[in-house]
């Protein structure tokens, strides 16, 4: 038990006492793992220790050319690192694909050499008879080969960088730049690439001091390292929530015993309401991936007839204060009015981190120049577009205009995208983007009739194009974070005054029922059940450490005995109620 300073909150304390532990590790030169559950403050923590290496190494580094590396999860964390430490020119700050990307660069011999054994390309390369002396960039995150060079794929970077940290010369240049590197989200980083640092560097004379920042616990990506364990790490648990008021964190720690959180105040209490429909009297659904839960028609009741019950509790349902949380994006399509897009493309990123041109067009730049047309507000309309009021010079350029973007208007209400696509091709106003266009030709002029299959991106785009453009100004209100529901993967990291979470079937990855009867004896999990358990566990942890207030869980999800007893260790038997649709 730690012995709180009186000055200090509890979760004040335990903060400090884990800093205490990392400044220590960095001084004796010791690689550590920092293992902070949610709400800790795992990114103050990362900002401290870069602070305290900043002052300390602020002379020293310079004098070798050295930098201190920190590998981070995504862009965004990047530049929020780079802002609190005043973008030191003494901190290498990347992504894992950036930085590796900044180590690989220059051995153009070797990955020309290993290229041809990555997967998709040996028989890209054997078409143009070799690479030759072509420049191998990495720019486009797409593969292509061209006369003097080759631009490889982001999936492409980290096998290349794991083959290289096998070359003893490979890894005393990373050595000698980078001197300590310190990796956010270590979880959810490639478990190829740290495996190759376990292998490679730790415990190893003349490496790299290493420093984990992070929690395996909320490991709900697919490539991603989870736990990390080797002799030369030391562990420091953070056991502080600055998020969540005691009530949701006394549920946290009884799932998670082993890492206990201390709050920052004791006294503040919020609310959790647990509400089952096991006694739902109807026949529940059978199909593989949806076996045992409701039906749709009867989850969406139970769905509508929750937040009616929250709201008269007093649950403000703004997207500012409050989130609902859904298991996949199919389930939360259909609740938000963009039920069909989903099953288009191939994974849910095509559409939600708008990896596809057309979808990155309507929700970045059509869907806003439409709403300050709406609002007549020309100059930000044009200044969405990338243009300017200057491209008008007469009236009848203005009568051009606003009869286009009229009739786009209607056209979004009632029509198709693939019609929506074809008035603006037809008016360019707005113009299509090159690669929109691109696209588009390329579906013109497939000849259905040759016997040919359509490449997959052609598929997609026609069966996009039938879809109500309706759909998409509904995608873009969900992207744009104008609305209460969310999927859990999709609001790690954040956190909500209040949070719903809606529990069911749907997804072949993801059994909660299986998951809570396996929790009643966590020692005993078969192997082959071990995996699944965990990547359930932890979306349902991650999920339930959002709110700051107020937790509510509805399982539409038929719950065996085994799982309820576990429901009403975690949460208490108390808040546990039946819910009648």
């Amino acid at each position: 038990m730690i012995d709180f300073p009186l000055e200090l909150s509890p979760a004040e304390a335990a903060s400090e006492q884990a800093l205490a532990e990392v400044f220590g590790c960095l001084e004796r030169g010791e690689s550590f793992i920092l293992e902070a559950g949610a709400g800790a403050g795992k990114t103050y923590s990362l900002i401290k220790a870069l602070q305290f290496l900043i002052k300390r190494d602020q002379s020293l580094l310079p004098r070798y050319n050295q930098k201190i590396a920190c590998i981070t999860f995504t862009n965004v964390a990047k530049d929020e690192i780079e802002s609190r430490t005043d973008k030191s020119p003494l901190i290498h700050c990347n992504t894992i694909h950036a930085y590796c990307w900044s180590l690989i660069n220059r051995f153009q011999k070797q990955l020309r050499e290993r290229l041809p054994q990555i997967d998709n390309w040996a028989e890209k390369i054997e078409e143009v008879g070799g690479l030759g002396e072509r420049l191998v960039e990495y720019s486009l995150g797409h593969r292509s080969i061209k006369e003097d060079r080759v631009s490889i794929h982001h999936d492409d970077v980290l096998p290349l960088t794991i083959w290289l940290m096998e070359n003893e010369k490979f890894r005393r240049i990373l050595t000698d730049k980078y001197p300590v590197i310190l990796i956010d989200e270590y979880q959810d980083t490639n478990d190829g690439w740290i495996n190759s640092i376990r292998e490679h560097f730790l415990g190893k004379p003349n490496s790299p001091q290493f420093g984990f920042f992070g929690d395996h616990w909320q490991k709900i990506y697919g490539d991603g390292c989870g736990k990390i364990e080797h002799p030369a790490l030391i562990s420091i648990g953070k056991k502080a929530n600055f998020r969540s008021v005691s009530t949701i964190v006394n549920c946290l720690n009884r799932m998670r015993p082993e890492l206990p959180q201390f709050v920052k105040d004791p006294v503040d209490t919020g609310s959790i309401q647990i509400f089952h429909t096991n006694d739902w009297t109807g026949i529940r659904q059978t199909s593989a991936h949806w076996r045992g839960d409701l039906p749709e028609e009867a989850s969406q009741t139970a769905v509508t007839n929750i937040i009616e019950h929250l709201i008269q509790q007093g649950w403000d349902l703004s997207s500012e204060k409050t989130k609902i949380l859904m298991l996949t994006h199919r389930a939360l399509a259909n609740r938000q009015g963009y039920g069909s897009i989903p099953s288009i493309f191939r994974s849910n990123d095509v559409f939600t981190k708008k990896e596809h041109c057309h979808i990155a067009f309507f929700v970045d730049k059509l869907e806003p120049s439409c709403d300050a047309y709406a609002l007549k507000r020309y100059g930000q309309m044009f200044a969405v577009l990338g243009g300017k009021l200057s491209g008008i010079v007469n009236q009848a350029d203005k009568l051009e205009w606003s009869l286009s973007m009229d009739r786009l208007r209607l056209l979004r209400d009632n029509g198709t995208v693939g019609e929506v696509v074809a008035h603006l091709r037809e008016t360019h106003r707005p113009r299509l983007p090159d690669e929109v266009e691109r696209l588009e030709r390329g579906l013109e002029t497939f000849d259905k009739t040759s016997g040919e299959e359509a490449p997959r991106a052609l598929r997609e785009l026609e069966e996009l194009h039938a879809v109500p453009y309706k759909e998409i100004v509904s995608l873009a209100r969900y992207l744009d974070g104008h609305s209460p529901f969310e999927t859990k993967h999709g609001v790690k990291g954040a956190e909500f005054e209040n949070v719903l979470i809606v529990v069911g079937r749907g997804w072949n990855q993801y059994n909660f029922n299986e998951m809570l009867e396996l929790a009643q004896n966590v020692g005993s999990i078969p192997a082959s059940k071990l995996l699944s358990f965990e990547r359930n566990r932890n979306l349902f942890y991650v999920a339930c450490s959002r709110p700051k207030r107020r937790l509510a869980v509805l399982f539409t999800q038929k719950l065996s005995d085994t799982a309820m007893q576990t429901v009403r260790a975690w949460f208490g038997a108390e808040v546990v109620e039946n819910f009648h649709i």
